[in-house]
């Protein structure tokens, strides 16, 4: 009944269902604008905020494992990162790049080992998805991409690191 609603909800162009959209996002609390040379740990996988490096990854759909500390920095940008198993069937990567294409703040690339088949993160927020083409993903883009969360919010996100961590 509660997805009924939602459904009437947005056929009527109303958000009130965003809320419960996104009841799910795991936040946390890093703070922002600390800069670091080389590999660094992070609690979650991907990261969701920390140090990172000065470079920021430029944004764009990947086929390859990014390094953490450049996306960290593009999401510190207003990044919306967005990670999947590389055994996440084909289907489901087209659908991923659909929803992702024409966007400017986004980064797509796989994450080995990640606990969900497609993970969603921005600055202090995460969502785990089973499925490409759950509607949460685009609720969490509008909440987060260029989102009041990131400490610098609008600041580039073309390049200047393009680079995938296996070439």
């Amino acid at each position: 009944m509660k997805r009924l609603l939602c459904l009437v909800a947005a056929a009527l162009s109303l958000a009130a269902c965003s809320k419960d959209e996104l009841a799910s996002v795991k936040t946390y609390t890093y703070a922002g604008g600390i800069h670091q040379e080389g590999q660094i740990q992070y609690a979650e996988h991907p990261p969701v905020g920390g140090p990172h490096n000065p470079r920021w990854q430029q944004c764009g759909l990947y086929d390859k494992p990014l390094y953490d500390q450049y996306a960290v920095h593009s999401m510190e940008h207003g990044a919306v990162w967005v990670t999947y198993l590389p055994t996440l069937p084909a289907a489901d990567l087209t659908a991923l790049k659909a929803v992702l294409e024409g966007r400017s703040y986004v980064i797509l690339s796989p994450y080995p080992g990640q606990a969900s088949a497609v993970m969603a993160s921005a600055w202090n927020a995460q969502l785990a998805l089973e499925t490409a083409s759950n509607p949460r993903l685009k609720a969490f883009l509008a909440k987060y991409e260029e989102g009041a969360s990131a400490p610098e919010r609008g600041a580039a996100c073309d390049g200047p690191y393009s680079t995938t961590a296996t070439q």
